[in-house]
């Protein structure tokens, strides 16, 4: 072979082993490239994980309560609580007559027991709320009673949809949450008895139809902020009512506007109310927005507060009361480190007008509003935005009322209705049993 010959042989050799190497050395170049993009993300989900506190710990609280109370186990379904429990994944009503909800809308929950009476004093009140028709009002009901449930279907004045409490003591009427047959009763010895239960500070055994209010209460917040299609996605936030709460036609408006104004004139404020926190007020009407203690007449929060209410269920779960209300205030506010303030107007754009207890005065013959009669006037400026967005706030600060240190009133001893607490406070966050 001559040497040329030789010489192009070699070129035509070495010219893909130089090509080889380069796409190696490229190759090499685009791990690396690739590695280090990788590493940027993980950092920068590292990073990002504070400002989604809110939101993610959620699931780390199920894991904290499942350690706390064995395992997640929702009482078995009978009959009725199945068929409530399939009721409510039924959409609203009325969204032939109203399709589209207003932006920015703030949702309504009214909370319901047994008292048909007060609830067609509440309905009538709201059909003539300003603005109703642009939102959505979720009736939640403990338990089912047929009464209540004709008066709701009744309603045609917005979207309504109906929530009823699954596992309420009045659908349990021969076992837990219900009454048990081996229930301890009264101030039973559960020794001497051989019953089931255990007593609260007083010596009391637990009573269904009491702890039902506590019951119902925590499961409506729990299942409306985590449990609903119609309000997993809310954003904004959602007024709370209940059944002997009269509304008066300037609540929406006003609410909308307290809202508003929340950030820039009460920033550390958790809420805004429709009320004094003392029910028998009606307002100072001052020339001035009202920054006092959060009241249980017309609260609204959004879903910040609620997760800061939802990492409390130990708390709000084993405090011997069984008043939802005078646990949040004793047990569930004090924990947050700091005076839990809410901003209101400074006159009232909601009453309570109940007289009878929750378990007092059903039906139509034997109900108890002031003897069948209630008189609450509302006047020309409870008809009209009455807030001014130029008015200062003033802050009320130590007032009276219930305080951390309060050892309650009981009737929350039983360690089984402490259970049922926290399943419902993890019960959207992991998988649930029965038993």
């Amino acid at each position: 072979m001559s040497r040329s010959v030789f010489d192009r042989a070699m070129a035509s050799y070495k010219k893909p082993r130089i090509r080889d190497g380069a796409v190696r050395r490229f190759l090499s170049v685009v791990c690396l490239t690739l590695a280090g993009v990788l590493l940027l993300f993980f950092l920068a989900g590292m990073n990002s994980g504070d400002s989604n506190e809110e939101i993610d710990r959620s699931s780390e609280f199920s894991v904290n309560v499942t350690g706390l109370i064995k395992s997640i186990k929702l009482p078995k379904h009978n009959r009725l609580s199945k068929m409530l429990e399939n009721k409510n994944q039924l959409p609203p009503r009325n969204m032939d007559l109203y399709p589209n909800l207003a932006k920015g809308r703030i949702i309504i929950v009214l909370y319901v027991h047994n008292r048909p009476q007060y609830l067609k004093l509440v309905v009538d009140s709201l059909s003539r709320v300003s603005g109703i028709d642009e939102t959505l009002l979720i009736v939640s009901h403990d338990g089912y009673f047929e009464e209540m449930n004709k008066v709701v279907e009744g309603i045609r004045f917005c979207q309504v949809k109906q929530i009823f409490a699954p596992f309420s003591p009045h659908i349990f009427p021969d076992s837990f949450p219900g009454v048990s047959p081996n229930d301890c009763k009264d101030k039973d010895s559960a020794v001497e008895k051989h019953c089931e239960g255990t007593t609260d500070q007083y010596g009391n055994h637990r009573s269904p139809k009491i702890v039902s209010l506590k019951h119902h209460w925590w499961w409506m917040m729990n299942t409306v902020w985590d449990g609903l299609k119609e309000t997993t996605g809310h954003t904004g936030d959602i007024l709370f009512i209940e059944e002997d709460h009269f509304i008066f036609p300037n609540a929406y408006r006003n609410l909308k506007m307290l809202t508003e104004l929340k950030p820039k004139k009460c920033p550390d404020c958790y809420a805004a109310n429709l009320a004094p926190s003392n029910v028998k007020s009606r307002g100072e009407n001052w020339d001035s927005l009202i920054a006092e203690r959060m009241g249980n007449v017309g609260y609204t929060f959004n879903r910040t507060v609620w997760r800061k209410i939802h990492r409390k269920a130990k708390e709000f779960c084993f405090f011997d009361d069984y008043n939802w209300d005078i646990t949040m205030w004793v047990t569930v506010y004090p924990s947050f480190g700091r005076p839990v303030y809410s901003i209101r107007g400074s006159r009232a754009s909601a009453v309570h007008f109940g007289k009878c207890g929750l378990h007092q005065g059903q039906g139509e013959n034997t109900a108890c509003v002031d003897n069948g009669v209630v008189n609450i006037e509302t006047e020309e400026i409870d008809k009209v935005v009455n807030i001014k967005p130029e008015w200062g706030v003033h802050v009320i600060s130590n007032q009276d009322g219930y305080q951390a240190g309060f050892r309650g009133w009981g009737g929350w001893g039983d360690k089984r209705d402490h259970q049922l607490c926290l399943d419902f406070a993890s019960m959207y966050h992991v998988r649930s049993k029965t038993f």
